[in-house]
């Protein structure tokens, strides 16, 4: 393998060149690497006593009274020869051409013979097979320096990624030096601004005080003029005597007008007082006209209160009559010690809910621990009122998946269901789903799980509302409607916040909410922002985290503002359905027709659109859009208690005003 030729019987190697050949399987594949160094009169190379072992072992072998015994002795030297070159790949090439040009000269001399025609054959493919040998050495070469031009320009590309990195970090060095410095100018910028609005005001105030000081030397100069003191003094003392004159004569008459009209009122005088008192007159005489209805409602309201006082008694006499002999109330808090998670867990689940639905949170609870009891579901058969996703004969196995992981698969339902247009209905989509998620052996286990799981349940918003879906109790355009309002609600919400700090002040947050929702009532907008976080002594400028509300825990449950949504959209729908009711004028077992329920719905939503008016129709009537009547001679009609079910379950909801407003 080094390259080297052992010039035995000086020195002696032990390398191992047969790999996959009888002679030498694992005792010649050693060599040592420093046969150079070895004494001179070693004994005959133990590899080399192995090729003359295997020689004479072959020798003995061969059969040589056949004809072509000369041919099957040269057998055993030419795999002695290959051995040979195999071992030293130094000398490969040239050893396989020496061998290859005495195989052609023998298959040449040699006569041609019927026995021997295979052997031919092998002798004319033995060139072949050295150039086969030369052309692998090379290709070995070729890869060995694409290898290491490879790693050349890998090492190349490392440095220059290194020089990039430093780079980029020199650049981020100057970014936050440039801050810094911007930092410091703005900074140098405002207490600038100070000063000069500082000196602005200084100069003003010092033009004021000029201004003053040339009025004030004006007025002085202007009372120091000369030409007042010009005058002529006999002028001056005649005007003095006349101005005493007529000072004596109006004193005279100021004294004859008071002794005379001493005890006179003024008539202005007269006149304000006349109107005082008759200001005062009438508030008399409303005060009396008021006392006099405060007094009858005095006698009234004692009337009101003897009778509340009787019925007060009475009711006091039937309640303890009640509680003699009715059930007494239950102590909830002993559900504690039988719920899962103790005091804590029971009075989480027990906050904000009344008796009713305390019921449902234990009932929950006690099944579902009997829920994971169960290992098997009977199967349900394959009649006609059960579900098609369902219908199985013989046991089927209780998957015991937790309420995450419910909520989880069928949130994931949700997503596949609206990432296209389906056209099947949702119980088979719902089946498809299952066996596409767990394969068709597990899909009707999972089916029976989810049903369990999904019908227990009821308090969980995803599992009931899914449940309903899934039972044809609910359409799926009202969970789809609920939807797109809360994200466009959370959307009117991102683009008011400009900062994009999360955070709305409570006006900008009634804004949104009016402006989202215009035809709710003022309480119901009062309603949400309570749900929201508004309390009475919040004022308009407290901040809102509006991304908290539309946030859900791991199973489902959403926070109080988006149930309020749901819950003012179900009222919303309710009041809607009994408006259109009145507006019939119909007992619910009468027959109504496809025109007159139309009337009744543009009556009172005249805003309604024509597609969305068809396809409330074709929810009550339960027909397609494309077949309603268009003609007012083809009427169809339905009982009014089966189209107000089918609207119940569909996303009816007010459009606009009853009444539009007139244009101001």
């Amino acid at each position: 393998m080094s390259g080297n030729l052992s010039p035995w019987p000086t020195y002696a190697s032990g390398q191992t060149i047969l790999q996959n050949r009888k002679p030498c399987s694992d005792d010649c594949r050693k060599r040592t690497s420093s046969w150079q160094q070895q004494p001179i009169g070693f004994a005959k190379p133990r590899y080399l006593e192995q090729l003359e072992n295997y020689l004479h072992k072959e020798l003995l072998l061969l059969d040589l009274g056949t004809d072509s015994a000369q041919e099957l002795r040269l057998q055993p030297y030419r795999e002695i020869f290959e051995f040979f070159i195999e071992d030293f790949k130094t000398y490969k090439p040239l050893l396989s051409s020496i061998k290859n040009a005495y195989e052609v000269m023998l298959g040449k001399n040699a006569a041609p013979s019927p026995s021997a025609h295979q052997k031919e054959k092998i002798r004319a493919l033995e060139p072949l097979k050295g150039q086969l040998i030369t052309m692998s050495e090379d290709c070995n070469e070729r890869i060995l320096a694409m290898r290491a031009e490879e790693k050349y320009e890998i090492s190349m590309l490392k440095k220059e990624k290194m020089n990039l990195l430093k780079l980029i970090d020199k650049k981020n060095e100057e970014k936050i030096s440039l801050q810094s410095e911007v930092s410091k100018l703005r900074k140098n910028l405002a207490e600038e601004y100070l000063r000069y609005l500082t000196e602005r005001d200084a100069r003003k105030i010092l033009i004021a005080d000029l201004n003053e000081l040339r009025y004030q030397r004006e007025d002085m100069s202007l009372a120091q003029s000369p030409g007042v003191w010009g005058e002529d003094p006999v002028k001056l003392t005649l005007a003095l005597k006349m101005t005493r004159q007529d000072l004596t004569h109006t004193q005279m008459e100021l004294n004859t007008m008071k002794a005379n009209f001493g005890d006179v009122v003024p008539r202005r005088d007269f006149e304000m007082q006349e109107k005082t008192n008759k200001d005062l007159q009438e508030q008399l005489d409303s005060l009396r006209a008021d006392y006099e209805e405060v007094r009858k409602e005095h006698e009234i309201l004692l009337q009101l209160h003897m009778t509340t006082l009787k019925e007060r008694d009475q009711f006091s006499s039937e309640l303890q009559d009640i509680q003699r002999t009715s059930t007494p109330r239950p102590d909830w808090t002993k559900c504690a010690d039988v719920v899962a998670g103790g005091q804590d867990r029971w009075q989480m689940l027990a906050e904000g809910k009344n008796s009713e639905q305390l019921v449902d949170v234990l009932l929950e609870e006690i099944g579902e621990g009997l829920l994971r009891e169960k290992e098997f579901f009977p199967g349900l058969g394959y009649g006609e009122a059960v579900p098609p996703f369902l219908r199985f004969d013989g046991p089927v196995k209780n998957k015991k998946p937790s309420k995450k992981d419910v909520v989880k698969l069928l949130k994931d339902a949700w997503k596949e269901r609206l990432s296209k247009e389906q056209k099947e209905k949702f119980p088979d989509f719902f089946f498809n789903f299952l066996e596409h998620r767990f394969g068709p052996s597990d899909a009707i286990a999972w089916a029976y799980t989810i049903f369990e799981n999904i019908k227990l349940f009821r308090s969980n918003e995803v599992m009931s509302r899914f449940y309903a879906i899934l039972m044809g109790k609910m359409t799926e355009s009202v969970y789809i409607n609920q939807k797109e309002t809360v994200a466009q609600l959370l959307k009117e919400m991102i683009n008011a916040d400009s900062q994009n700090e999360g955070l709305l002040t409570m006006e900008q947050f009634s804004t949104i909410l009016k402006s989202t929702f215009p035809l709710k009532k003022e309480e119901h907008i009062q309603h949400l922002m309570e749900a929201g976080g508004w309390h009475p002594n919040s004022t308009s400028a407290d901040l809102l985290d509006y991304r908290s509300l539309f946030k859900e825990d791991e199973e489902g449950q959403s926070e109080p503002f988006v149930q309020k949504l749901w819950e003012q959209y179900m009222v919303e729908k309710d009041e809607y359905l009994q408006e259109l009711k009145q507006e019939l004028g119909m007992e619910l077992y009468e027959e109504v027709t496809f025109s007159k329920l139309q009337r009744a719905l543009m009556i009172i939503d005249p805003t309604l659109d024509k597609q969305t008016l068809n396809t409330h129709l074709s929810q009550a009537f339960q027909i397609p859009v494309s077949e309603l009547p268009e003609d007012e001679n083809e009427d169809i009609m339905t009982r009014l208690q089966t189209a107000m079910e089918q609207l119940q379950m569909a996303d009816v909801k007010r459009i606009g005003p009853r009444e539009p407003e007139s244009a101001s």
